[in-house]
């Protein structure tokens, strides 16, 4: 396992242990994590707090030229307010955990030229799974669907 990957995993276990939506993300310069996060719409009351815009957050403002040096990790597929905000700062790769519970613009990001990899791992896949099973109304808020 992919030891960024790994980490964006610890990131959606403290989301789930702390009462939210097991997503997590970090960010990656130069072999090096600068930013992680994990999905906080439940417990900060936020409209916002994906796992990936948490991770942006907590990374700091950045200069132009080390988001294009920058990898994203997500344990799933970012939404569309999380892939604008990979199109803004032109972060050029994202890697992601999985994309069988719920799949984003992925060909619209490889269309705009980031290079997005999935890497379809189980864990991933059970995190979401297992929570999307025992939470449908919550996780159905988190992605703006009834």
């Amino acid at each position: 396992m992919d030891k960024f990957m790994q980490a964006a995993i610890e990131e959606a276990r403290q989301g789930r242990a702390e009462g939210g939506i097991p997503i997590g993300s970090v960010l990656v310069i130069d072999g090096t994590i600068v930013g992680r996060g994990h999905n906080r719409r439940v417990q900060k009351g936020s409209a916002i707090l994906h796992a990936e815009m948490d991770c942006l957050e907590n990374a700091g403002r950045l200069k132009p030229e080390e988001y294009r040096r920058a990898v994203l990790y997500s344990t799933l597929s970012p939404c569309d307010m999380c892939s604008g905000t990979v199109l803004l700062y032109k972060i050029p790769r994202v890697v992601i955990g999985e994309n069988r519970t719920f799949q984003g613009p992925e060909e619209y990001l490889r269309s705009r030229g980031v290079d997005v990899v999935v890497l379809d791992d189980e864990e991933c896949v059970r995190l979401m799974t297992d929570f999307i099973a025992a939470n449908p109304d919550l996780w159905n808020e988190d992605i703006g669907e009834e």
